[in-house]
């Protein structure tokens, strides 16, 4: 087995970057999920709700700093296309604490669960793609430990799939059969929400290898 595909998404809920290498940290890939649209209650505001979210695209910048769409997080045009796509007094915020992740800070699945899914596997929002795994064995992996390059991570259990599978990345147009879809045939999993136990630096083509 190895990485085949490491993913980024610098600003939660929105369209991320694919990376060829990556710093792998105790709270997940360096830059991930640190920024995100929060109210002036504190609520953080998802794709789950506001789909148009995942229209917009946030890569890394040179300077440390998430871009949207080519614009720093900060600029008020990105400000206000966020409240735009979310509600009145939704803005952009940092926040790099464990919290900002809804389960485990990273998300991992294989080529042949993906080949079993048959579509766009961005739909998922997966951090990790597991190349050289044959078909569902991934399902079988809760509980073990994966050593990738020099990094281990725990996979804890199978991730609950919600709505956001069911918007096209590309034209975010909706197709709610994917999630039955998902129920159907996978128990409404899909993917492994993982921990990180030995931080490392990793790359696409490191060899994987599942540990007891």
């Amino acid at each position: 087995m190895y990485l085949k595909e490491i993913w980024r998404y610098p600003v939660k809920s929105m369209a991320g970057e694919r990376l060829r290498e990556a710093e792998l940290r105790a709270d997940g890939i360096a830059g991930d999920r640190t920024v995100l649209a929060v109210d002036a209650r504190g609520r953080v505001h998802t794709a789950r709700r506001h789909s148009r979210l995942l229209g917009m695209h946030a890569t890394m910048g040179p300077s440390g700093e998430p871009v949207v769409d080519g614009r720093d997080w900060r600029d008020p045009d990105v400000q206000a296309r966020v409240e735009a796509a979310t509600a009145l007094g939704v803005r952009l915020v940092r926040y790099d604490e464990p919290e900002r992740f809804d389960i485990l800070p990273l998300l991992i699945t294989t080529d042949g669960a993906l080949a079993a899914f048959g579509r766009d596997h961005r739909r998922l929002r997966p951090n990790l793609v597991i190349g050289g795994v044959e078909g569902l064995a991934e399902r079988e992996w809760e509980g073990r430990r994966l050593r990738v390059g020099e990094a281990i991570i725990h996979a804890v259990d199978l991730r609950g799939r919600c709505i956001m599978t069911t918007f096209d990345p590309d034209t975010l147009t909706q197709d709610v059969h994917v999630l039955r879809d998902i129920a159907e045939r996978f128990g409404g999993t899909f993917g492994l929400n993982t921990a990180v136990e030995r931080p490392a630096t990793i790359r696409e083509g490191d060899p994987v290898e599942l540990l007891a």
